[in-house]
């Protein structure tokens, strides 16, 4: 199975707290890095969790307030004095570029590499990212801005050849890649090889969604249906309701009322509110509606389910 595992690198929200970091993410896909939100101390987190700046091509930022960005600086920076030549591609709602070029004008005048910046829009799901490997789509939201979450979806990838099967029909290696994709096998004598017979199925590809800060919304079900892995911010416990409501947030109970109703595999719940020294309300309460919710912290890593 290849390599698709997220590290959480702060699960905080706004207030800085001695326990967690503000919101910031990667995602390991058959080693290339993905960065998701970018928040204070991302760089620091980043080293902890012993991942690679160089495999580091791609960030993902949600929307444009401080505690999902403002890592971002400090970040370009250190890339510049590990000597980093390669390009960076930064996507997220318009305005960023604007804000961000006079700070990098003057702090990284002479960057040895190219940051480009890429917006998109939010109000409808926009594929805005797609290689070999991976394709990312972006999920509306409604925060007090403009903000969406990130549908992560692995490529479908070619059958298993089994090898003693290969050799006992001695099949040429130019067939190989016909019979991956499904073929069956004619021998020299005309004789119908079955593909089934020569490969093992490849593994269901697998997707990940991202649900940033937004107020309860159903609307996300539907493209989130039966993903692998959910996060959804959890800001506030269900008795800060009103609160969570007032500010465009979701609480505990309706993130794991999101991830019941798309029927996804498992949940993991974070952006927590600086009021709640102890999570594991939080997570209790998301719990009793979803038993398959996790908590999120700093340096877990997650192996995205089958």
């Amino acid at each position: 199975m290849e390599k698709f595992e997220l590290h959480i690198l702060g699960c905080g929200s706004a207030l800085p707290t001695t326990r967690h970091f503000a919101t910031s993410q990667v995602l390991n896909v058959r080693d290339k890095l993905f960065m998701i939100d970018c928040g204070e101390g991302c760089q620091m987190q980043f080293r902890r969790s012993r991942l690679k700046f160089s495999r580091l091509n791609h960030i993902f930022i949600s929307h444009l307030h401080g505690d999902h960005c403002f890592g971002l600086l400090g970040l370009i920076s250190s890339f510049g004095l590990l000597g980093r030549t390669a390009d960076l591609h930064i996507y997220s709602p318009a305005g960023l570029e604007e804000l961000l070029q006079p700070m990098l004008k003057f702090f990284c005048d002479n960057l040895p590499y190219k940051v480009f910046f890429h917006a998109f829009e939010t109000k409808r799901p926009t594929l805005i990212y797609q290689d070999r490997s991976l394709t990312v789509t972006t999920i509306p939201l409604k925060h007090r801005i403009a903000c969406c979450g990130f549908l992560f979806a692995e490529q479908p990838t070619l059958n298993h050849i089994i090898r003693d099967m290969v050799d006992f029909y001695e099949i040429p290696l130019y067939e190989l890649n016909r019979i991956k994709s499904g073929e069956d096998y004619v021998t020299a004598d005309g004789t119908v090889v079955p593909n089934a017979r020569l490969t093992i199925p490849a593994d269901p590809p697998r997707k990940y969604a991202y649900c940033s800060d937004t107020i309860y919304r159903e609307s996300v079900i539907e493209q989130i249906k039966e993903v692998n892995l959910l996060f959804h911010e959890a800001t506030f416990a269900q008795k800060e309701q009103a609160r969570a409501r007032e500010t465009f947030h979701t609480t505990a109970a309706q993130a794991a009322t999101i991830a019941k109703k798309a029927n996804v595999k498992q949940l993991v719940i974070g952006h927590f509110s600086a009021r709640y020294e102890d999570e594991s309300v939080l997570l209790e309460e998301a719990q009793m509606v979803f038993p398959e919710t996790i908590l999120a912290r700093e340096n877990l890593c997650i192996t995205i389910p089958l």
